[in-house]
């Protein structure tokens, strides 16, 4: 059991509870980003379905060889992930060891991790979300998958980049940040229905991004959840779960994995060559490189997105220092801010501007209008800046009332962009005229 989760101490547990039927119906796996959560829990719910007892990766049972394919039926997952990041990076293991079945079976289960986001079971369509209809691309990706066949071709190049293109564009297009109300309505009516094996699981991956609706629907599966089913939830920090929620579950701790576990795990699951495996002192020191070199893939890197965002506090902190000014006093936070963050945006040839278009522009051409749902990735890291930038004045009241300021209205942008599905050019708009007025006062 588990032999396919490496460097993760928390299987030794699952499995001893496992083995003496003493596993919780409901479980939360929390840690940090890309520690091996969302693939233990899929790999729980083969375990609990498996016709034999040892549950070994490689049975031959029926269960098995379908929830190693995630085709089966007893399996539901919802919640929003890195999808585009997992598909490209493993179209890069395929190109590395194009022969290897571990490569080949990486590729198409992080497609199918996507496509079981819209299972009859846990989705259907609304008109009035604001979003595409993706059942004409959902019918070429089932397609394609199915005739493929790893040969060595350009046919077949062609269709698996072909893929990867309409994975990443079906992730996009269809996909909210958000989980909503009526999947949780969903799985929880799909939860009471007969399983067709021995066990049921459903997975919620990143539990935490759900409206208050949702949790309250969630807490009431939780709390008469049937005999036959096991839920997951999965998210980084436990704190962010209700606690009525927190009360109901098990909870499965995943730990950070050092620097050279995580360098295994690149080489063994991504089939990184060791010889461009990164060398440098920082990234040894690191624990967190699986997550980085996942994030390298994505069509607006976090490299990429850093310096946009400095450029947009700077910005937003340059005008309201220039407001405040004309009413006698510069207040210490825009300074701070603007300090801080206009040296990481002038290093990537960002100039200095107070103008809202101007900047909304420059950040729209420069990230092609955050393609890959790049989006959020930029709220998180301006909130980060702003973070960062205070850090020498955690005790400012000053400094304190600056950011709570900037962690609420950047709530509320991305509430606007993954709830309402807003342009992300109207939202940066909005956000810079309210940071503005609110930091100048």
């Amino acid at each position: 059991m588990y032999k396919n989760i490496i460097a993760q101490p928390v299987t030794g547990q699952l499995k001893k509870d496992i083995l003496s039927g003493k596993l919780a119906p409901s479980m939360l796996f929390f840690g940090p980003l890309a520690s091996g959560k969302g693939s233990t829990a899929i790999e729980t719910a083969r375990i609990l379905s498996c016709e034999e007892k040892k549950a070994e990766w490689n049975c031959s049972c029926g269960a098995c060889s379908r929830h190693r394919l995630l085709v089966h039926p007893d399996l539901a997952m919802i919640g929003p992930r890195a999808f585009a990041a997992e598909i490209a990076a493993s179209r890069k293991a395929l190109s590395y060891e194009p022969s290897s079945e571990a490569a080949r079976m990486f590729f198409v289960r992080s497609i199918r991790k996507l496509l079981s986001r819209f299972s009859p079971a846990v989705w259907e369509y609304e008109s009035k979300s604001g979003r595409a209809n993706p059942l004409a691309l959902l019918q070429t990706i089932e397609e394609d998958l199915n005739s493929l066949e790893f040969e060595k071709d350009d046919k077949q190049e062609k269709l698996i980049d072909s893929l990867v293109k309409n994975s990443i564009k079906l992730e996009d297009e269809a996909l909210s940040e958000i989980i909503p109300i009526g999947q949780i309505r969903m799985v929880s009516y799909w939860s009471r229905l007969t399983p067709t094996g021995k066990k049921k699981t459903l997975i919620i991956e990143n539990a935490n991004q759900m409206k208050d609706e949702g949790r309250n629907s969630l807490l009431k599966l939780l709390e008469e959840p049937p005999s036959t089913i096991n839920i997951i939830l999965c998210c980084q920090r436990k704190e962010v779960i209700l606690p009525t929620i927190l009360s109901r579950i098990r909870q499965y701790r995943f730990i950070a994995r050092s620097a050279d576990e995580e360098q295994d795990i690149i080489r063994r699951v991504f089939k990184k060559p060791q010889a461009e495996q990164a060398e440098k002192d920082t990234e040894k020191s690191s624990s967190a490189l699986i997550a980085s070199y996942l994030g390298s893939f994505l069509p607006q890197p976090p490299d990429k997105m850093l310096p946009l965002a400095a450029f947009f506090a700077a910005a937003a902190a340059r005008s309201a220092a220039v407001s405040a000014s004309k009413q006698g006093q510069i207040p210490a936070g825009p300074k701070a801010l603007g300090e801080f963050c206009a040296p990481i945006a002038e290093v990537a040839g960002l100039e200095r501007t107070v103008n809202a278009k101007e900047t909304i522009a420059e950040l729209v051409s420069r990230s092609n209008n955050f393609e890959g749902r790049s989006f959020s990735l930029f709220l998180q890291m301006t909130l980060n800046l702003v973070s960062w930038s205070f850090k020498n004045h955690d005790s400012d009241p000053n400094f304190i009332d600056c950011c709570t300021l900037w962690s609420k209205r950047l709530n509320e942008a991305h509430t606007a962009f993954s709830v309402w599905n807003q342009k992300p050019e109207l939202i940066l708009e909005s956000l810079f005229y309210r940071v503005r007025e609110d930091m100048s006062q």
